[in-house]
């Protein structure tokens, strides 16, 4: 699943192309991926709105359209990609805006697992899903004392928490993996045990790891790609995901993949005792 990295360059890739298009027209050829409103009304809505930005938020893409705000997860296959209307499109195009200029923004998603909302502009955080998300981890709301406050109300491992998007949204189990690395936290520790100490060393691994990956395009572990095709770099200075029987790059010791809140997870249990 793309991560707040992977989620970011592809919002950067839309930015570059997207907007000032006007929408023409809007045809949906998988109606569970509309979530709100019913599939009648989010085309109509649509017609005729001119994108202007996009934006991100934790794992969400937020289209910004004249009126209209439309939400977008891409969950586990979620890809979108510009053409022009000419183009033969692919059977996993199951949502296409057409535009006045004779170009097309396709999205494309394998398992149909995909997401979209659209809201009043303005209204969209307060509505679910964007109104039940934590702390934005690149933002400067995030600090160690803030995440003390988060975790001392819950009893959980702090790997758990760290997946949990309504504390801090956009990590996933890439991520979490590598920052409990960097911090030399084990996952398995519980959240509200961790002193001010060791969470100013998490608050730091969240940030540098999180904006090394948004520079180098975001990991490409199966088949992420930003809206240009391109594949993302970062997952080729990965520590610990991924990297089973492999020799830590710190210490020499095996990695080992383990189980933490229900998700694979890995780890150099010389580094993070």
């Amino acid at each position: 699943m793309p991560e707040l990295p992977e989620v970011e360059n592809v919002k950067n890739t839309l930015n570059q192309f997207l907007p000032g298009k006007v929408i023409k027209d809007v045809k949906i050829y998988w109606e569970n991926i509309i979530k709100y409103p019913e599939t009648e009304e989010f085309i109509l809505r649509l017609n005729g709105q001119k994108f202007e930005q996009v934006y991100r938020r934790g794992k969400f893409l937020i289209f910004y359209l004249n009126e209209d705000a439309l939400v977008s997860h891409l969950r586990m296959e979620g890809k979108y990609g510009l053409f022009d209307a000419g183009e033969p499109a692919d059977k996993h195009n199951h949502v296409i805006f057409s535009f006045t200029d004779g170009t097309e923004l396709r999205y494309r998603d394998v398992r149909k697992f995909g997401t979209m909302h659209v809201f009043p502009k303005g209204t969209e955080e307060s509505h679910p899903p964007l109104s039940t998300l934590g702390v934005e981890p690149l933002s400067d709301s995030l600090t160690a004392g803030l995440l003390k406050t988060l975790f001392a109300k819950t009893k959980r491992n702090v790997k758990a928490v760290l997946l949990d998007q309504t504390i801090i949204a956009g990590l996933g189990n890439i991520y979490v993996d590598e920052v409990l690395f960097q911090a030399k936290i084990h996952p398995e520790t519980s959240a509200n045990e961790l002193s001010l100490h060791r969470l100013k060393k998490l608050k730091t691994a969240i940030t540098e790891i999180l904006s090394e990956s948004v520079k180098h395009g975001g990991s490409t572990i199966r088949s992420y790609t930003n809206s240009m095709g391109e594949a993302g770099g970062f997952q080729l200075k990965l520590f610990v995901y991924g990297r089973k029987s492999e020799a830590c790059r710190i210490c020499g010791t095996e990695i080992e993949r383990m189980v933490v809140a229900g998700r694979g997870t890995h780890i150099c249990r010389s580094c993070q005792k």
